[in-house]
């Protein structure tokens, strides 16, 4: 039943119809989809597949883009990434006709999908893309490549002063923390707001305990910034972020540079950037392919109710109902949900009592109809004392008044739940200082309480507990606690 700490909140993501959509609104994949329609038997090639420098003009003409190198450089770029995707199949030349033969382009079979396939399949074909232009971002930049090139074909990298590595995990945890500053707001992402585009930079270059950041760090932050301005005018038309580019005018003003701005500085004018829901899709695509734990809200509805516990025993409190909601919709009605949910309460592991925790507050959305299966655990004790409170906030009649013993249990748990969730410090003394207020004589009896954290419990509101005479008695209670538990 346990689970482990997810390593990112747990996005909200729009439905695969929804995001196929976006996909195929994005302006690079629309464009690469018009030419790949476009293409034909007389569609002139490359011998890397590339469209030949003549045809450029028609195939800018036919996306109605510009009729200068602008315009063809677009075209050029939608006309790679049908390629990329295969959306165009593209037939290499024959070697022996020499070094300026042409090859021939054809539909490739990816192009019926567009129209013909499901959600699923079109945001297959869009991941490919997506890799392709996150290639393309990290790649340096220069005047001439045949300059680079070996004579076995090899690009000479060390030339270039460039590590594909190294810029492809600059990119990457760029990527990584504005994901997790886009969902890490309690709603799993659905409403985001744009990132400076100097905070995003300094989020990968500011060590996490410097002060005062160095001239050394101003000035990596500095390039980074220009190196995020250029990747993300290249990743936008892919659809994963909306850009507002670094002003023009202020890298005039800087020399072709732009330093962090200054405090009364309108920060807009440093570029800002916001993940697109399609980005939110995406990213977690390329995490969960290497390995990193990225849920989703939606991702239980399908389990059993150990599972629905243990995965959102750290869910902020909103993704928590939210994916409560889903599990319990996907059940089509409460008919033993209610019953299932408090069986997987139980347990004496370290997150028995936030299971218990999210069970009553799952139980809340069930309602009226779960009052059965809770009246049913009354004698239960580890579940009695969750029922009894589960049924006076409901406002249910003849609830059993508890016994001491049960009370003090359910005190002990209700903490350990807090403190294994690390929630808000404040609300944590609080809870703490009014549960031992409640009683008289609390620390006199909480040390007795049979509960697998008794002591520790008793030893955090010790370091919790605002009355020094108060804390003091915690930790003697944690004290006994730990010498009744060794007898």
């Amino acid at each position: 039943m346990s689970a482990e700490r997810p390593t990112l909140p747990p996005v909200r993501l729009r439905t695969e119809a929804e995001l196929a959509r976006d996909a195929l609104a994005a302006p690079l994949l629309a464009r690469a989809v018009r030419l790949a329609r476009w293409a034909g038997p007389g569609t002139r090639v490359g011998a890397g597949g590339e469209l030949v420098d003549a045809q450029l003009p028609a195939a800018a003409e036919h996306l109605d883009l510009t009729a200068d190198e602008d315009g063809a450089a677009e075209a050029s770029e939608a006309w790679r990434l049908a390629v990329d995707t295969g959306l165009i199949d593209v037939e290499d030349p024959d070697e022996a006709a020499g070094p300026d033969a042409e090859g021939t382009a054809a539909v490739g079979e990816n192009l019926a999908l567009v129209t013909g396939g499901s959600p699923k399949d079109v945001l297959s074909i869009w991941l490919d893309g997506l890799e392709a232009v996150h290639a393309d971002a990290t790649a340096p930049f220069f005047d001439d490549l045949a300059d680079l090139v070996g004579e076995d074909g090899s690009i000479d990298f060390e030339s270039l002063d460039w590590d594909p590595d190294a810029e492809a995990e600059f990119l990457d945890g760029v990527l990584g923390n504005l994901y997790l500053l886009t969902v890490g707001d309690g709603h799993g992402g659905t409403d985001p707001v744009p990132v400076p585009l100097p905070a995003l930079a300094a989020s990968v270059i500011v060590p996490d305990d410097m002060g005062e950041p160095t001239d050394d760090i101003l000035e990596q932050v500095s390039e980074a910034m220009m190196r995020l301005d250029d990747q993300f005018r290249v990743l936008e038309p892919i659809g994963i972020v909306e850009y507002r580019p670094v002003d023009e005018a202020l890298l005039a003003e800087e020399g072709g540079d732009a330093a962090p701005p200054a405090d009364d500085e309108d920060i807009t004018r440093y570029g800002m950037v916001k993940l697109t829901p399609l980005g939110l899709y995406g990213l977690r695509n390329r995490m969960l392919e290497a390995g990193v734990d990225a849920p989703a809200i939606g991702d239980l509805a399908d389990k059993g109710a150990d599972a629905l516990l243990g995965g959102v025993a750290y869910y902020p409190e909103a993704a928590a109902r939210n994916e409560v909601e889903l599990w319990l919709a996907r059940r089509g009605g409460v008919d033993g949900a209610a019953a299932e949910l408090l069986a997987a309460a139980r347990g004496a592991d370290q997150q028995a009592p936030l299971r218990r925790l999210h069970c009553q507050q799952a139980l809340a959305l069930v309602g009226m109809e779960a009052e059965p299966a809770v009246r049913a655990v009354l004698d239960d004790p580890e579940l009695g004392g969750l029922a009894r409170v589960w049924l006076a906030e409901l406002g249910a009649a003849d609830v059993p008044a508890p016994p001491e013993t049960m009370i003090f249990w359910l005190a002990i748990d209700t903490i350990a739940a807090q403190l294994e969730a690390a929630g808000d410090l404040d609300e944590l003394q609080g809870l703490v200082e009014g549960l031992a207020g409640q009683h008289s004589g609390f620390f006199d009896e909480a040390w007795r309480v049979e509960h697998p954290a008794t002591a520790d419990v008793l030893e955090a509101m010790g370091r919790l507990h605002g009355d020094k005479k108060k804390a003091k008695e915690a930790r003697k209670a944690a004290f006994k606690a730990r010498s009744r538990k060794r007898a």
